[in-house]
């Protein structure tokens, strides 16, 4: 049996990881498409960016959201001053925290799925009078669902197991950014916390499986429905 605290460190993950894939989710399409559809100088610096948080310590991460968003930080202290706004400790630094270290791997879904899609079908679109984004919001985008959706379902598994930027940048404060991962290590660190600990580390190993065995099993749906494969 969870207790109270268990289950709000659940719920908590659940609501931090749908929040983050759906903050993902737009930059990641735009950021993909930029990637795979245009040729300027600085694309082989947005792609070092993008996928900096896969190679970057989860650690340095958070210390680069403090200094960004932390309230003596640029963007952090102007939305403090303007609008009231302070992310750190607080549940939307956790979601911000976790989008951070979700978005490459939506990006790099996504970029695949459109790397995939003909590019003869859409200017077939185009010569029949389609502008630009017609041929993409008919044509191309639903082309690249697959990608899409399987992206999107990585980055919530990814935020759900997020620990390094969120405790750096958002803090392990119950009930308002303690995750799953961060009510975890709280339970390592108390006296006699080790069957808690157990509860949650299977809790969070069934979840993880499940959203991946959920990416397969939508991508092959959508395969099917669209392609016919």
């Amino acid at each position: 049996m969870l207790t109270a605290i268990e289950i709000e460190a659940l719920f908590l993950s659940l609501k931090v990881a749908l929040l983050a894939s759906a903050a993902c989710l737009l930059p990641a399409i735009g950021v993909a498409w930029v990637l795979s559809r245009t040729t300027w100088p600085g694309r082989s610096v947005l792609n070092v960016i993008a996928h900096a948080p896969l190679v970057l310590p989860p650690v340095v991460i958070g210390y680069l959201l403090l200094l960004t968003f932390g309230v003596r930080g640029p963007v952090g202290a102007w939305l403090d001053q303007t609008f009231g706004i302070r992310l750190v400790f607080s549940s939307a630094g956790a979601v911000l925290a976790a989008a951070v270290m979700a978005f490459p791997l939506m990006v790099r879904a996504v970029r695949l799925s459109l790397e995939a899609v003909d590019q003869g079908l859409e200017l077939a679109a185009r010569t029949l009078g389609a502008t630009r984004l017609d041929a993409f919001l008919t044509v191309t985008l639903p082309l690249m669902l697959p990608g899409i959706l399987a992206g999107a379902i990585m980055a919530f598994a990814a935020s759900l197991g997020e620990f390094g930027a969120t405790i750096t940048f958002a803090s392990n404060v119950e009930g308002e950014t303690r995750t799953l991962p961060l009510a975890i290590y709280t339970a390592t660190q108390v006296p006699d916390g080790d069957a808690a600990a157990l509860r949650l580390v299977l809790i969070a190993i069934t979840m993880s499986l499940a959203a991946l065995a959920l990416s397969e099993a939508v991508e092959r749906w959508v395969r099917r429905t669209i392609y016919g494969a």
